[in-house]
């Protein structure tokens, strides 16, 4: 499905650049040195390149002050050669996230975090929808899953992933119920869900006992794992996984119990290879977007 996306984009992509001679350009922005956020940044501007798009990443150190931050950003909002702008998250401690967040031109905001984004969406206005709940919503849309009706739980509240999703479920007339870890009772609501979405950033924590027989799952979590023991507890002693961990120091996991799920679920996402590459998909279609609205032609 991501490959199907990607295709799409690259097809629209090559139109835009023949109609107006300039291929979209997305700027990522990396604060810090956190590990997982440099593999994620590689592969997304390594996917920009796939489609024909151009891109670029601005890396600034973790030492790196809030209004310097601030400061790049505004200069790639005034940037006429930069249609969309990534801010990878999170940012390092110190850094006023939402401040940040504030100084992107909601225009030029690929992910939706900009506060005029996030209530365009809430208001069904045209915007640009975050990219790991427009892969999940494109997930249920290309496999003929239905999402009128059924009771979806989302475990996971964050601005990114958990509180759109719960928008965009209800949106398409699911009856929604989101959970969190100050949540009682955890499983009582999880076993409830026609649809569970694992948002939460906890290595294999919902377990068979939080999952309804049949029910759709939807893992979006993706954790380091460099312990073989703890590897083997959740895969199995002669899992490839546990083989990973020893030959390259580490694999990783969701949030859900991979083995325990599939032993209920009738259908489960992967981790890895599942809603990280929907994920970046729908950011290059949130590119072309962004490019689109920018390059269109000016009515005299």
């Amino acid at each position: 499905m991501a490959r199907a996306i990607r295709a799409e984009v690259a097809r629209d992509v090559e139109e835009l650049k023949n109609r107006t001679g300039m291929a979209p350009r997305l700027a990522a922005v990396l604060v810090g040195d956190d590990a997982a956020s440099q593999v994620y940044v590689r592969n997304k501007i390594a996917a920009c390149s796939e489609v024909g798009m151009r891109s670029e990443e601005v890396r600034l150190q973790a030492t790196t002050t809030q209004e310097e931050v601030m400061g790049r950003i505004r200069r790639l909002n005034d940037d006429p050669d930069v249609d969309g702008i990534l801010l990878q998250l999170p940012l390092p401690r110190g850094l006023d996230r939402s401040a940040v967040i504030l100084a992107l031109d909601p225009e030029r905001d690929v992910d939706g975090l900009h506060p005029l984004n996030a209530g365009r969406l809430l208001m069904r206005l045209d915007a640009p929808v975050p990219c790991t709940p427009a892969g999940i919503i494109d997930l249920l849309d290309r496999t003929s899953l239905p999402i009128e009706g059924r009771h979806a739980v989302v475990v996971g509240r964050s601005e990114i992933v958990g509180r759109p999703l719960s928008i965009l479920l209800m949106q398409r007339d699911a009856t929604v119920t989101v959970c969190h870890s100050k949540t009682a009772d955890l499983a009582s609501f999880t076993r409830q869900a026609d649809l569970l979405v694992a948002a939460i950033g906890h290595p294999a924590f919902l377990r068979g006992e939080h999952i309804r027989e049949g029910a759709i799952v939807i893992d979006v979590g993706v954790n380091r794992l460099d312990d073989v023991r703890e590897a083997a507890a959740i895969f199995g002693d002669d899992s490839p996984r546990v083989r990973q961990v020893r030959e390259r120091g580490y694999t990783l996991v969701g949030d859900v119990h991979p083995r325990e799920a599939a032993g209920r679920a009738a259908w489960l996402t992967p981790v890895p290879g599942g809603v990280g590459p929907l994920t970046i998909a729908c950011l290059l279609r949130n590119t072309l977007r962004a490019a689109r609205l920018r390059r269109r032609p000016v009515a005299r």
